[in-house]
């Protein structure tokens, strides 16, 4: 089981924090609310019936980050319906799927998720699962959520375009230059291990160190 060193405190925010960002593939529980996504799965605290089929090996993920410096990670939990945090913990630790990655940049950006190589137990070929892509611009956590199910022999990215696009504006489709796909050792981010992980979240959900 991999979890993190770091502690992160879990906290909504009233207002819309700017560090936005869009989970766009594999496809969100719910339609993208920007004041929505300081809560638990972006508002959203029930799976969806209709699961998106992911690889169990090689797959990715694709986020749109409207803000630059940005820190990533991703939560996994094995409960059916998940609907709180708490969900994502296995003994009261959060269970990683992916460790904190930061990135100077704004932009698209496709990352590595090869859900194999996580260390979490039970996974395999028909597992239904969820994702929690936690965010951080410097404003906040931000959340979005995306219910799978595992796939092994599938081809479930045919179709699926994988690479960077990085904006040189806070929050400008221009200026932008195309990158290479991700290699599966996370060249697309700056990966944090578990003794680095990027942020450390006091109270509040507001950034108290950044490594």
């Amino acid at each position: 089981m991999r979890f993190a060193a770091a502690a992160l405190t879990f906290a909504s925010f009233a207002s819309v924090a700017q560090a936005h960002f869009r989970l766009l593939f594999p496809e969100p529980r719910g339609l993208f609310v920007a004041d929505k996504e300081p809560e638990f799965c972006g508002g959203y605290t029930n799976a969806v019936s209709n699961r998106s089929e992911f690889p169990l090996t090689g797959g990715f993920f694709t986020i749109r980050s409207g803000h630059p410096s940005w820190t990533a990670g991703v939560l996994l939990s094995t409960v059916e319906n998940p609907s709180n945090f708490g969900d994502f913990n296995v003994s009261g630790q959060q269970q990683f799927a992916r460790y904190y990655s930061s990135e100077p940049n704004a932009g698209t950006f496709c990352i590595p998720l090869d859900l194999s190589q996580s260390g979490i137990s039970g996974l395999q070929d028909g597992s239904n699962v969820t994702i929690q892509i936690v965010f951080t611009g410097g404003d906040g956590n931000l959340y979005q959520c995306a219910d799978l199910t595992l796939r092994t022999t599938t081809n479930i990215t045919s179709g699926q375009t994988c690479s960077n696009q990085t904006e040189s504006g806070h929050n400008s489709g221009n200026g932008t230059t195309s990158g290479n796909a991700p290699s599966q050792a996370g060249a697309a981010l700056s990966l944090q291990g578990p003794a680095f992980a990027s942020l450390l979240l006091g109270l509040g959900g507001v950034v108290a160190a950044l490594l």
